[in-house]
């Protein structure tokens, strides 16, 4: 089978990230269904960078997106909670996705964007598990709360000093708490991608609205 038919039978097997099939919270002010129809993404070579690219890649990214200048791999590691070297290896990676040009070291945001939208729900779907203590995250973080209402549990990412109990969602990376603690607009971006990570259609619209306005402004 060719890669080309490989991804084809995705397509038409699933369709849509197992999350969809979740109960969803209430939207307020909720605007034109989200739908997975731009799949250029999916079928174009830079898939094959994508089954490599780990959690931390994607929040490396988006680091270097709300920094806006380039930084050495030694104070991008220590704003993320990682090592230099794994610092390092996830701009390698970023490289080689086309997500970040290999000469500034800077984001391409369309590109970004378009990954975060139409490649994340598959990449690197979730979904809630036990309740613990956490920060909260996805439509319970403070960016994205007044347009969704839920009866459930918020959902979080486990943090044993966290103020919110909810249902626990695995962050894209351990240090996830850390670093959106110490960047607002890093944290306001990494809860709107849960929510792309976690939401059905109709929450995913929302994100992707929000994500758009945001990576539209001057980086902090």
């Amino acid at each position: 089978m060719s890669c080309s038919q490989g991804f084809r039978r995705y397509d038409s097997a699933i369709g849509r990230p197992i999350s969809d099939l979740a109960p969803r919270p209430t939207i307020r002010n909720s605007r034109i269904p989200y739908s997975f129809n731009n799949l250029d993404l999916i079928r174009d070579s830079r898939i094959t960078y994508i089954i490599g690219m780990k959690g931390q890649d994607l929040v490396v990214a988006l680091k270097l997106f709300t920094s806006g200048s380039a930084k050495s791999y030694a104070e991008l590691g220590k704003a993320l909670g990682i090592s230099a070297s794994e610092a390092h290896a996830a701009v390698r990676r970023l490289i080689e996705a086309r997500l970040v040009d290999p000469d500034q070291k800077r984001v391409n945001r369309q590109s970004l964007f378009r990954f975060l939208i139409n490649g994340v729900p598959f990449a690197f779907p979730a979904s809630t598990k036990e309740n613990t203590r956490g920060m909260p995250t996805a439509w319970a973080a403070p960016v994205i709360q007044n347009r969704v209402v839920s009866n459930e549990l918020p959902p979080v990412w486990p943090d044993p000093e966290g103020a919110v109990r909810g249902q626990s969602v695995k962050p894209l990376y351990p240090s996830v708490v850390f670093a959106a603690s110490h960047d607002r607009k890093l944290y306001d971006i990494l809860a709107l991608v849960d929510v792309l990570r976690l939401g059905r259609a109709r929450e995913r619209k929302i994100a992707e609205d929000e994500l758009e306005i945001l990576m539209k402004e001057p980086p902090l």
